[in-house]
């Protein structure tokens, strides 16, 4: 995806190495632990406050150490530095990651009147978000409390390696999910799914996630169909593969277990390809019409 001649957002900070971490044991070993955890985190209904909104893929347990691609990449004026004394940007990762959330702020801001951008906040390992504590096994997510997106890059090499989807649309759809996430918040429609979950069985507070997860998805189609001229030969397919990575029956099936419908979370695979093909092809918010008959 040709991203080189954006400048990065300055929207951004970077928290650094931050404790609490999962740490030990190689990559496998982490799989393994967050697939015998797999049904907590499918069974769990997501709320506000201290209950993050995880998104696209909560369920995969990543290295607590930074991820390092070669030298760092400058950004100057552009960069922001955290108190800590940490540059955002400063990586070939981040870099990547900070130009995807300028697109995407200038794709809503056109979209959405009176737009706001949401804050992506780099860690690694561990880190402190509105909703608490941010953990590299939680995945990247968005906490509606402070607007902000969190993001452990070597969350990209876990994809690559264990999950066989990375490429670089596969994790510019990443953001882009997790800005669909803030959308919904801005939109109100986040709030009025969480009172909705917190009146509802389990199940039905399921079904009411996934409508979430799938039109977090079609907005994140949304925004590369309307980018279709930085898309390179290749993108798509990039995404689709890491649409169905992530699906909940395939990550239940790689678990071992027999996928259950009422555990769902965040859609099938087939599911969350059609979610992104859908935004991609209509480039058309309103068609990202997940949740209606879920109310």
């Amino acid at each position: 995806m040709r991203l080189d001649d954006l400048d990065p957002s300055g929207n951004v900070s970077d928290q650094g190495s931050g404790g609490g971490g999962f740490g030990g044991g190689g990559g496998g070993g982490m799989l393994g632990l967050v697939f015998s955890l797999l049904p907590m985190l499918l069974g769990r209904k997501m709320g506000c406050g201290s209950v993050l909104l995880i998104a696209v893929v909560g369920y995969f347990v990543i290295s607590s150490g930074m991820l390092t691609m070669g030298g760092p990449v400058s950004a100057p004026g552009t960069s922001q530095q955290s108190s800590a004394g940490n540059v955002a940007c400063d990586t070939q990762e981040e870099l990547f990651a900070c130009r995807v959330l300028k697109s995407t702020e200038d794709t809503w801001g056109k979209l959405l009147r009176d737009y706001r951008p949401a804050k992506l906040t780099f860690y690694q390992g561990g880190g402190q978000s509105g909703c608490g504590a941010a953990q590299s096994a939680m995945g990247p997510f968005y906490c509606p409390s402070d607007e902000g997106i969190y993001l452990d890059t070597s969350f990209f090499e876990q994809m690559d390696k264990q999950m066989g989807a990375g490429g670089d649309f596969a994790y510019a759809y990443v953001v882009a999910h997790e800005v669909g996430h803030h959308v919904q918040n801005l939109a109100g429609i986040a709030n009025q799914v969480r009172k909705l979950q917190a009146q509802s069985s389990q199940t039905d507070g399921n079904r009411l996630q996934v409508g979430m997860e799938l039109q977090a998805d079609c907005f994140a189609g949304v925004w590369a169909g309307i980018n279709s001229n930085r898309i390179e030969p290749g993108d798509i397919e990039e995404g689709m593969r890491a649409a169905n990575a992530i699906g909940d029956d395939t990550l239940m099936q790689q678990a071992g277990r027999a996928p259950v419908e009422s555990m769902f979370t965040h859609g099938t695979s087939e599911q969350r390809m059609e979610a992104l093909q859908r935004g991609i092809r209509s480039k058309n918010p309103n068609a990202c019409n997940y949740l209606q008959g879920l109310q």
